[in-house]
């Protein structure tokens, strides 16, 4: 017989339907069981009831996108001249760490992640050995993206593929799972993106890539000039594959447009781009304090929607966060919600709600199961403070700011309640 218990609070926001009060979720082993006014809930509920009063309860977070192992290089990096310039830097600090350094960055980002309100991350992993035993030590929901390249390695691309195919089958868990990130376009073949898809669709995997993060990405595809275009040169790269095609479009000639797919960034869109994006239902995930760390264009949101395109929110790495000497930076998507409400003041807090919970669901082929409170999904779910004066429950909701009240992951408290 399953755990089961009701969890009673103020208010409850379940994002599938507008806030009620008096609100309560009974949970039966790791799933929801019922949601609704507590009037209604208590007739016919019998069992431990956790009432935690002035509290908003509401699905746990989804983090669309992570770079948990450089969580310590927060702060390491101002911001630079060029994009370039930045990805030399953290690929020369990348190897002055042990293997040791980025498992304690990874817990360490899990920690911030877990105590800020996220419940579920989709992390790009470059370093596979961690798996799964860092998995194991924390509670979250992971879907971990083992990273690939093959420029700079020199590395035919099906023993690449072979590789990470290897390691993901032999990872099994009951609360995470792996998928395949080719690095981005510039810096991966378009042999290794043609198998990529092939394998993805085959496995049925999902797909993680920085796509048209950059100007200098843009016109290295575009029209075959500029820094990274002589850069990735220089490197011994194949450029064939550039000039008069964007990076969206070049994906889409390596069949890797799909549902499985989630684009990070899509910071610079050709003509045409957003509708085939929507057609293909590719998943975008913007990250607003790294496009406002690098000083991106601004991000089309509109233009994005506007076509069809699922948008949900990441925290991105905190290499590329600005550093606040009067806060301790942490991956916080209290924090990206803000940003990106600040930077679109015309998106409703609703709506920046849904690109942190549900929108991130469906990104994940999680729909119905996370990102909201209903009947079926995994208890994961999170407590706010109430505001002294509640009047807009979204508002209040983007407004948090400290740890949650708290968390439970799968029926289990992450954080418990005080």
């Amino acid at each position: 017989m399953p755990n089961r218990f009701a969890l009673r609070a103020r208010v409850l926001l379940p994002i599938n339907r507008p806030p009620f009060e008096d609100g309560a979720v009974v949970v039966a082993g790791d799933r929801i069981e019922a949601v609704g006014r507590w009037r209604h809930i208590k007739r016919t509920f019998s069992g431990e009831v956790i009432d935690l009063g002035e509290r908003i309860l509401l699905p746990g977070l989804v983090n669309g996108h992570c770079h948990l192992d450089y969580t310590h290089m927060a702060g390491l990096f101002p911001p630079q001249k060029s994009f370039c310039d930045w990805i030399k830097l953290i690929t020369e600090e990348k190897l002055l760490w042990s293997t040791a350094d980025f498992a304690e960055s990874w817990r360490a980002g899990a920690r911030a992640l877990a105590r800020n309100g996220s419940t579920t991350v989709a992390d790009v992993e470059s370093g596979p050995a961690l798996l799964p035993k860092v998995w194991d030590e924390v509670p979250l929901r992971v879907f971990s993206f083992l990273e690939i390249t093959g420029v700079r390695s020199r590395t035919a691309p099906e023993p690449i593929l072979a590789e990470v195919l290897e390691k993901i089958a032999t990872l099994r868990h009951e609360r995470c799972s792996a998928g395949i990130a080719p690095h981005a376009p510039y810096s991966t073949t378009k042999k290794l993106l043609r198998l990529t898809a092939a394998a993805a669709r085959k496995h049925k995997l999902r797909v993680m890539i920085h796509l048209a993060e950059s100007a200098p990405e843009f016109e290295m595809f575009m029209l075959r000039r500029g820094e990274m275009f002589d850069w990735m040169r220089r490197n011994q790269r194949d450029m064939s594959d550039c000039g008069g095609v964007s990076p969206v479009r070049h994906l889409a000639r390596a069949g890797l447009l799909s549902r499985r797919l989630l684009a990070v960034h899509v910071n610079y869109l050709a003509r045409g781009d957003a509708a085939l994006l929507a057609r293909k239902g590719v998943n975008i995930v913007h990250c607003p304090r790294s496009h406002a760390y690098f000083g991106h264009c601004r991000f089309q949101f509109e233009k994005l929607v506007r076509a069809g395109v699922n948008i949900c929110l990441g925290t991105d790495s905190l290499a590329s966060v600005r550093a606040n000497p009067k806060q301790q930076i942490e991956l916080n998507m209290f924090e990206e919600m803000r940003t990106f409400a600040n930077a679109h003041t015309e998106v409703s807090p609703e709506t920046i709600l849904r690109m942190a919970t549900v929108n991130g669901a469906v990104a994940l082929g999680m729909k119905g199961l996370i990102g909201e409170l209903r009947r079926g999904a995994f208890a994961d779910i999170i407590a706010l403070p109430v505001p002294s004066a509640l009047r807009r429950t979204y508002e209040a909701v983007l407004e948090h700011s400290g740890p949650v009240a708290a968390s439970m992951i799968g029926g289990q408290w992450a954080i418990a309640p005080d």
